[in-house]
């Protein structure tokens, strides 16, 4: 049988989303987690890679089980979980099901802050700078007719294509001094998000035109764009699959 995970976790103690040999990932901690609790090898299949320092409110990850999970299975696995990671819920989805593969689109926020506020640090970016969102805003909407992100994307990567179709990308004021930027696509490059919105920032500061932004797409040069923005104030938000996934649209179990 096959389940699809849905979990959170603070991306500040892990190297990413993805299990590497020298250093510990939200993956390699919810592997052994499962396979404590299943008393079988499991091997999670994540939706996508998250960054050193990134944060997920809702990741999906893939995972093959023989029988059906135990009774209060979410309950017991979060009391296995540290308090950076927790389960959200589990369904049971057709057996050739990818978290990957079958994603429809995946949702990323971005945070910026101005004021000094220590409770803010942690997750968002400060920014003395004036910044004009107006402008950042319309070279945002540039990104929709875009498809091939090449100058957003971390070099050396064995990604076979830089195509992607971004569906949305804007910056929204949340609080007086809190704004995120949102951005939907089918699939996201390493390293894009953090990339586009350093950008947007220098576009933002008058340091870029927008007609610059947009040269800045057509070189398809990852040395064209600006640097890109800490990890910490990044969260994957959502992750869209077809119903015609699931073999049950309830929750499994209940996480409390």
């Amino acid at each position: 049988m096959r389940y699809f995970l849905y979990f959170s976790y603070d991306g500040g103690n892990y190297h990413g989303w993805q299990q590497q040999p020298n250093a510990i990932s939200v993956q390699e901690v919810l592997n052994k987690a499962i396979s404590t609790l299943l008393q079988s090898a499991i091997s999670l299949v994540g939706a996508g890679r998250t960054d050193t320092s990134v944060n997920a409110k809702r990741m999906v990850a893939h995972f093959d089980f023989c029988c059906t999970l135990p009774d209060k299975f979410t309950f017991r696995l979060n009391r296995l979980l540290p308090p950076d990671i927790a389960v959200l819920d589990i369904k049971q989805v057709n057996k050739d099901a990818h978290a990957r593969f079958d994603a429809l689109s995946r949702t990323y926020h971005y945070y910026i802050y101005k004021k000094k506020d220590p409770f803010k640090r942690h997750y968002a970016t400060r920014y003395l700078a004036e910044l004009d969102y107006t402008a950042m805003n319309q070279a945002a909407k540039l990104l929709l007719q875009v498809e091939d992100f090449t100058s957003f994307s971390k070099l050396h990567t064995d990604t076979r294509t830089k195509i992607c179709h971004v569906t949305k990308a804007e910056w929204i004021q949340e609080k007086e001094d809190l704004w995120r930027f949102e951005i939907t696509a089918d699939r996201f490059l390493r390293n894009m998000v953090r990339a586009i919105v350093g950008t947007l920032i220098e576009v933002g500061r008058g340091r870029m035109s927008i007609e610059e932004f947009s040269k800045v797409i057509q070189q398809k040069n990852r040395c064209a764009a600006a640097e890109s923005v800490p990890g910490e104030a990044l969260f994957l938000v959502n992750i869209k699959y077809p119903d015609s996934l699931f073999l049950h649209t309830e929750v499994l179990h209940h996480p409390n």
